[in-house]
């Protein structure tokens, strides 16, 4: 299907994002988080684009990820409007949980929502996530949980989701899956890629049948410490440069 360029149609900072977002969306299909169509990732406009309107981006119901590009993008605010016109609609589930968060937390610019195996098989399980492996250090240092409502297309879930996820950064969906935030895309993906893992390992671990060892409660409650020194926060704009240049290689169509 071809999708008009919206390059000259934006202001460049709004294509900088649909750049980012756009890549983002081909590397969750490289790296086999999606869902066919069914989940999704958002990401704030900045003010600069809206003039302090409340606006995002989310991907057009109906593409598979490693489709989406750049112009494919849809332009929505908080009632879900479309404010560029597009020819694909939006995923009303997509919506309420994306604009849930995004109303709640003014200072996450990326929502990544996922629905892989091994998130949906951690999300069934009582315990939630173990402390057993490195990975799962940083995810437990900012971690929520929000119990199953169904298909989540109903607004009246919107306060118990916001109210559970309040400041983390990792929350599991119970018998649903994986969402994660961040200031940009960048951080949002990279601490997708932290939490999958994260499942991965807990799932191999548990299917191994042997007793686990699980890291020192101590370890864990200086996690915050430990997150300023190895990265100094910066860990998504380390390796996201890197990343971008693996979608090039892949396919370089998702800035169009």
């Amino acid at each position: 299907m071809h999708i008009p360029s919206l390059r000259d149609a934006v202001k460049a900072d709004e294509w900088a994002l649909r750049c980012d977002l756009a890549a983002c969306y081909r590397l969750v299909a490289a790296y086999g988080w999606s869902d066919l169509v069914f989940t999704h990732i958002s990401a704030k406009l900045p003010d600069s684009v809206t003039g302090g309107e409340h606006q995002f981006l989310i991907n057009p119901y109906g593409l598979m990820f490693d489709e989406i590009t750049a112009s494919s993008l849809v332009k929505v605010d908080m009632a879900c409007r479309k404010v560029i016109d597009s020819p694909f609609p939006v995923n009303p589930a997509g919506f309420v949980i994306h604009s849930a968060v995004h109303e709640a937390r003014p200072e996450v610019g990326c929502v990544l929502h996922t629905h892989t195996r091994a998130g949906v098989a951690v999300s069934a399980q009582q315990h939630g996530i173990l402390p057993i492996s490195q990975q799962s250090t940083f995810v437990l240092h900012s971690l929520a949980y929000h119990d199953y409502e169904g298909v989540a297309f109903r607004p009246d879930e919107k306060p118990r989701l916001q109210a559970d996820l309040g400041q983390a950064n990792f929350l599991v969906l119970r018998n649903h899956g994986l969402l994660t935030v961040g200031r940009g895309v960048a951080e949002a993906f990279l601490n997708m890629y932290t939490f999958e893992n994260t499942c991965r390992i807990q799932v191999d671990a548990l299917a191994g049948g042997g007793a686990l060892t699980q890291v020192n409660p101590g370890i864990l409650a200086n996690m915050g410490e430990v997150m300023k020194v190895a990265t100094a926060g910066q860990g998504a704009q380390l390796a996201w440069p890197a990343l971008l240049r693996k979608v090039e290689r892949l396919d370089p169509s998702y800035k169009t």
